[in-house]
């Protein structure tokens, strides 16, 4: 009897050992090349990788649902890039609100924290659209539930602090996720981010452009402004060979003379948006006795004659679509113009989607957030540019507001960075911005004036030329 159990205990003890090895041979070793771990990540695949000294630099695709409340309704795939630093590094999660850029590139907070940065393409830009296009699920809080999936399947790799940030419609954008998913960030820095809380009452802007800059500024840009209108005819006529010649059409916003007017009165606000007030020497002094050519090539050259086609409009389908349901969109008079000379006046978004697009504008959507943000900002830093139309309507912060500071940098336009902030504000800015990635100094917790960023400049990766639309 003691035999067979000795025996038996033996062939268990065996038994046990081979499995054991067994085991251990089919256990996989875990992924440790950046790459391999961000492909085993379930939905995610790759596009390309394209080298960049000092980092890894991935094009990828993610599956989403197209209505994050109804998974099983379908999905889509949302291009996201990846500029890889080291895991050890924290992350700055950038979306400009619009397509993706598929060239690396470092925005300011990377640089600061010398960091990784994830870069979302916004739902409904192509290709990240769902075919067919349900444009009912293009909305504020899809697309914050876009960055929030990203954010969760990203965080076990990147697992130290994570920043968002964004510029424009970015810095919008960066605020909706912060609003509806307040736990995922550790802080948000947002730039030049309009606040259009109220769509119906626009007179800020009306006062902003009452009193940029300086008077004969002004003077120079109104007038090439209303005599572009006053020679109405002479100048369509142009219009006309130019769009024949580069094949563009007319069909969404309805007729050429509409986009040729819209063209026109964006001109002031173009001027402002991307230029400085020591442009102002490339405007006609004398609109007046300027020519037909200098008058063309001054509206050409700020606001663009391109862009009120068919052709032009199109890439732009989805911010017009959500300008017209939740963002709002401003409408701004022209005093200086006689009502003879102005047909249409600022058209509103419809004006600019197809009509088999429905829309139905919702203006609770901008009260929620600004709302919200006055209320409840936590670590959040806006900077705005003086001399920017879209930060007339800018956020603002109330008594509940925590670690949250409204910054504007002298002179600035629509590119204001927190590098162009008054020497205290600017380092304040960049002391937070390192704080909230937990990459602080002690001597920069001691001192915020001793705050720089931790990564030199780049020239390739931190240098960006402003793309001229007058979207926000």
């Amino acid at each position: 009897m003691r035999k067979a159990l000795r025996w038996l205990l033996a062939l268990t003890v065996l038994i046990g050992t081979l499995s054991t090895a067994g085991t251990a041979t089919a256990v996989q070793p875990e992924a440790t090349d950046i790459k391999d771990r961000l492909l085993a990540i379930p939905g995610m695949s790759l596009i390309e990788e394209k080298p960049y000294p000092g980092y890894r630099f991935f094009v990828l695709n993610y599956t989403q649902p197209v209505d994050h409340r109804r998974p099983s309704k379908g999905t889509f795939e949302q291009r996201i890039t990846v500029l890889h630093k080291d895991v050890s590094r924290p992350t700055v999660f950038y979306t400009g609100g619009y397509n993706v850029s598929t060239t690396p590139s470092r925005r300011e907070p990377t640089q600061v924290v010398d960091g990784n940065q994830v870069s979302m393409e916004y739902r409904y830009f192509t290709p990240s659209r769902p075919s067919p296009a349900d444009w009912t699920k293009l909305d504020i809080w899809q697309a914050a539930s876009d960055q929030h999936r990203i954010f969760k399947a990203l965080k076990p790799l990147y697992d130290r602090k994570w920043l968002s940030t964004g510029g424009s419609k970015g810095g919008m954008t960066a605020t909706y996720y912060e609003r509806f998913y307040p736990r995922d960030m550790d802080g948000v820095v947002a730039y030049v981010a309009p606040n259009d809380v109220v769509n119906k009452e626009d007179s800020a802007y009306d006062e902003f452009f009452a009193t940029v800059g300086t008077k004969e500024c002004r003077d120079r840009l109104n007038g090439v402004q209303r005599e572009a209108l006053v020679r109405r005819e002479a100048m369509e006529k142009r219009y006309a060979a130019y769009a024949a010649e580069n094949g563009y059409t007319f069909d969404t916003v309805g007729s050429l003379d509409k986009a040729y007017e819209a063209t026109v009165l964006d001109y002031v606000w173009g001027f402002w948006q991307y230029s400085l007030l020591s442009d102002c020497d490339t405007v006609p002094a004398d609109a007046k006795n300027a020519t037909d050519d200098e008058i063309w090539t001054s509206i050409d050259t700020i606001a663009g004659f391109s862009f009120y086609t068919d052709q032009g409009l199109e890439p732009y389908t989805p911010y017009y679509y959500q300008a017209g349901t939740q963002l709002g969109a401003p409408t701004i008079r022209f005093p200086h113009i006689e009502k003879k000379y102005i047909r249409y006046g600022y058209l509103p978004p419809r004006h600019y989607v197809p009509r088999d697009i429905e829309m139905t504008f919702q203006p609770g959507a901008m009260r929620d957030v600004d709302t919200w943000v006055r209320h409840n900002a936590t670590r959040m830093l806006y900077v705005y540019g003086e001399n920017d139309p879209w930060g007339a309507e800018p956020f603002r912060l109330g008594k509940g507001a925590r670690d949250s500071y409204v910054f504007t940098a002298p002179g600035a336009n629509h590119g204001a960075r927190v590098a162009g902030l008054v020497d205290d504000e600017k380092a304040l800015a960049t002391a937070k911005i390192l704080e909230w990635a937990g990459v602080a100094s002690a001597t920069v917790q001691a001192d915020p004036s001793a705050a720089k960023p931790l990564a030199k400049f780049d020239a390739k990766l931190d240098k960006r030329g402003v793309e001229r639309t007058l979207r926000p």
